[in-house]
């Protein structure tokens, strides 16, 4: 959780901590799915409390503020509870639901979990079960911990015991009440895939096996571990069946964005509860795979701790899994595989939006991906009966519990080396000290390391967000810094201006000093990445996501100097919402819209009837009389009004958007306050009324030679404005004959952060240097009155990523090096289209370039 520290809010959010305590992290203000933060009081001369000169707002030589306020702290766990050990949490039930997937694989449905952990609680004093939160679709989130008892003392001893290997690690290694008495914290993840159903079953059973046995084994293993199971990850998805939750996002992608509530909770859990050693349940590769992963490896983690015993526990696992006598003749089972050893790359833990590669960060020293064997899921569901769904899902739950009991003894017997190396991570990360390249002498017992395993990097002595004109964005500085936060990175507020590498920085600007414990999630977020297309063929999943480069704000690196600044500790983005006390008669309110928060504002006052119109370079001008409203939005969505005599060039309308879309291309949508009306070829064919919407954007799911005639005609007839992007888009764009360009395809396996040179106006004016890529396009053979908005960089640009020419030599960076990726112009019967051949909503991930998309939706 972090040493606690004082909260700068103002007298606004002082009321609203008194009258929401206790209030979730999931929710609080300026959280990621909460309210946004507290804005500037209108009228005041600056939004922002801290003067170039030095303090002058009183908010900031406070004393540290009441435990009314400290209820807001960012690190406040969503689920925590005073007192010790068992935690009694009587659960409602949900209703039953025979409709639920689980049912069919004789599997327990959801509605009999709440049942099942309060019948577990009152098996002894064990057990105890909370609530962490809950799902997209409204259901609970249970906690279970299993371990011996505790008194409010005891417990309070662990929690001081658990802050000082975080905060002060040096002292904590050499402290032998820790190393006696701390309880070394395991994670068990279950059922983050909704039809990855198994490991929910696995761990009811270990949850009543532990809660009921008599064995000086078990007995021992709870008083010296605390053993935290997360039962279902992803309700929605195990009612549905389905791998995504009910707002169509696979959560085990969103770990380095978390824009899902599930992942939320689960990253509060391992802020909170520190797990040393953690499993992430799954299916269905046969036979069992067991992490740790082939290269590349990720280059932030003190990869030498982690492998030595990811590798050792895996050994465990493959033993007892093997162990229990399933074989390929006589269940379809084969023999467990450890990827590290038995295969060359294709399984990797470069990217930290999986759940296992994110909790390295956050102190664990082995995690691990379990993929059980026995396919059950999508066809074999539909297809299979249901005596042979049973039979398979069966094996897989007692291949999920082997792999269970196994890592809680490798625990176990290995409590003190595995303390030890979560103490040394955070120590390395606090001290600045260098990693530690693995190699057979570094790392002994984990046989075949190779130069190919070796991925290390270079920590900076500091990240800077500035403050002032060097800052692009306030409102997504703010989020960056809120986000870090949130991911218990330790960030500072500068009190006066600063020199640090040769370079000046105002008062108010973040810092992030790199000598911290979790330096490793510090620039896992800030860092550009790394080009690794040469060093494997093949990727797992994406290869590039900087937050630095890619949500919207200034970011700069300083590689060394004397870190010498007045601060104070940040637990919240200061306000950064303003509107002036009024406006000169016949002069407009000005709204940048270069994040999705501005896009909100504005359609807030498109909603509310007010006349806006646009500027030549993609602002909002809105009028006088929309200052009370700009007041309101300013408070509650960050946002900055300034006064301008600007006119503007055209009106900008509200608009309702057919969208063939990914989920988190809607879910973006959504977040910038448009109303979205999903389509798609069969809804299309179906008979759409294109009258109900005012323009079409299309990425996926809609196909234009798949229309009916009627549909075709019914299109065209209406000429609502189109918005294509990537392939799916293009061959929309295409086949209907509506932008007279060639789309040309990269390596469709590319990924990552690339540079981009924008020409400024209605759609890229303003725009960050930086987007991301996922199967590339770009655009040639551009035909009359085609005008080109963003182009890729010269040279190479690349950034971060993975992105290889095909087999003959083409469609790699060099090919689409200044080339046209953001194009518009009409079609010959006037229709307004716009081609991306970036990801501007990728996974709802790079929300800088949010705004291209939703002011090409508005019209140009």
């Amino acid at each position: 959780m972090g040493i606690p520290r004082p909260v700068l809010v103002s007298t606004a959010a002082l009321a609203a901590a008194v009258l929401l305590v206790p209030v979730p992290a999931t929710a609080l203000p300026g959280s990621p799915g909460g309210p946004a933060g507290p804005a500037a009081a209108p009228g005041r001369d600056t939004p922002d409390p801290v003067r170039e000169e030095g303090v002058t707002d009183s908010a900031l030589s406070r004393a540290p503020l009441s435990s009314a306020l400290n209820a807001l702290e960012r690190h406040a766990p969503s689920f925590h509870r005073t007192g010790g050990y068992p935690r009694r949490t009587v659960l409602d039930a949900p209703a039953v639901n025979p409709a639920d997937k689980s049912i069919k694989l004789g599997l327990a449905p959801y509605h009999s979990i709440a049942p099942r952990l309060n019948e577990l609680q009152r098996l002894g004093d064990r057990v105890s079960v909370e609530v962490a939160g809950k799902s997209a679709g409204g259901h609970d989130l249970y906690l279970v911990t299993v371990t011996a008892p505790e008194s409010s003392r005891e417990a309070r001893e662990q929690e001081r015991m658990r802050e000082r290997i975080e905060n002060s690690p040096a002292s904590a290694a050499r402290d032998k009440h820790i190393k006696s008495s701390y309880k070394t914290p395991v994670f068990i993840n279950n059922n983050i895939h909704g039809n990855e159903w198994e490991g929910t079953d696995a761990a009811l059973k270990l949850i009543e096996e532990l809660a009921k046995a008599k064995d000086a084994k078990t007995v021992g293993l709870l008083a010296k571990n605390r053993i935290y199971l997360n039962v279902t990850a992803n309700p929605d998805g195990r009612i549905a069946g389905t791998r995504a939750n009910s707002n169509g996002f696979d959560l085990n992608r969103d770990f380095i964005t978390a824009s899902q509530p599930e992942v939320r909770v689960m990253r509060q859990i391992a802020i909170d509860k520190q797990p040393a050693v953690m499993l992430d349940l799954h299916g269905y590769v046969n036979g069992t795979l067991i992490e740790p992963t082939t290269p590349p490896h990720g280059e932030n983690y003190e990869y030498d701790l982690f492998l030595k015993n990811a590798y050792a526990n895996a050994l465990g696992m493959e033993k007892a899994v093997n162990g229990l006598g399933y074989t390929l003749e006589k269940d379809g089972v084969r023999p467990a595989e450890i990827p590290f050893r038995d295969q060359a790359e294709g399984w990797d833990d470069w990217p930290p939006i999986f759940t296992p590669q994110y909790m390295p960060f956050q102190g664990a020293v082995a995690s691990h991906t379990i993929e059980f064997p026995m396919t059950v899921n999508n066809r074999s569901y539909d297809t299979l009966p249901v005596e042979e769904l049973r039979r398979r899902s069966s094996i897989n739950t007692a291949i999920a519990g082997a792999a269970m009991r196994a890592t809680l003894d490798y625990t176990n017997t290995n409590r003190t080396r595995v303390l030890a190396d979560q103490i040394e991570t955070f120590r390395r990360g606090a001290a600045g000290e260098a990693q530690r390249p693995i190699s057979e002498e570094t790392v002994p017992g984990v046989p075949g390391i190779g130069p190919e395993d070796v991925y290390t990097t270079t920590f900076p002595r500091a990240y800077v967000i500035p403050a002032g004109s060097g800052q692009r964005s306030k409102v997504a500085a703010a989020r960056l810094v809120d986000h870090l936060v949130a991911n218990d990175v330790r960030v500072e507020r500068a009190l006066w201006s600063f020199r640090l590498a040769g370079k000046t920085y105002p008062a108010g600007s973040y810092v992030v000093d790199m000598r911290q414990p979790k330096r490793g999630i510090a620039n896992v977020i800030l860092a550009d990445g790394r080009d690794i297309s040469a060093d494997v063929s093949a990727m797992y999943d994406i290869s590039g996501w900087s937050l630095g480069r890619l949500w919207g704000a200034t970011v700069e690196r300083a590689e060394s100097g004397d870190l010498r600044l007045l601060s104070r500790p940040v637990n919240a983005a200061a306000p950064t919402g303003y509107a002036p006390p009024s406006v000169a008669r016949r002069a407009n309110l000005k709204l940048r819209l270069d994040d999705p928060k501005e896009l909100a504002a504005l359609n807030e006052l498109l909603g509310m009837g007010f006349r806006v119109r646009r500027t030549a370079d993609g602002a909002a001008l809105a009028p006088e009389e929309a200052l009370p409203a700009a007041v309101r939005l300013a408070e509650r969505l960050g946002v900055t009004f300034t006064e301008t005599r600007e006119t503007g060039v055209a009106f900008v309308k509200k608009v309702k958007v057919a969208a063939a879309v990914t989920a988190g291309e809607q879910f973006a949508l959504r977040e910038m306050g448009f109303e979205v009306v999903p389509v798609s070829t069969a809804i299309l064919n179906a008979g759409f009324d294109w009258s109900t919407v005012d323009v079409l954007y299309v990425s996926t799911g809609l196909s234009y030679p798949a229309l009916t005639p009627a549909a075709r005609e019914a299109f065209e007839a209406r000429n609502v404005p189109v918005v294509g992007r990537g392939s799916g888009g293009a061959a929309f764009n295409s086949a209907a004959g509506l932008l007279p360009v060639t789309a040309v395809a990269g390596n469709g396996d590319a990924n990552g952060v690339v540079r981009v040179t924008n020409a400024g106006g209605p759609i890229t004016g303003g725009a960050a240097d930086h987007s991301f890529v996922y199967s590339p396009l770009w655009f040639t053979g551009l035909g009359e009155g085609v005008h080109i908005d963003q182009s890729y960089a010269t040279g190479n640009p690349l950034v971060s990523g993975h992105w290889r020419t095909e087999a003959d030599g083409t469609g790699g960076p060099a090919d689409a090096a200044g080339k046209p990726s953001i194009v518009r112009g009409n079609s010959e019967l006037g229709r307004n289209v716009v081609l991306f051949g970036t990801e501007p909503m990728f996974r709802s991930h790079p929300k800088g370039s949010f705004a291209q998309v939703a002011r090409a939706l508005l019209g140009w």
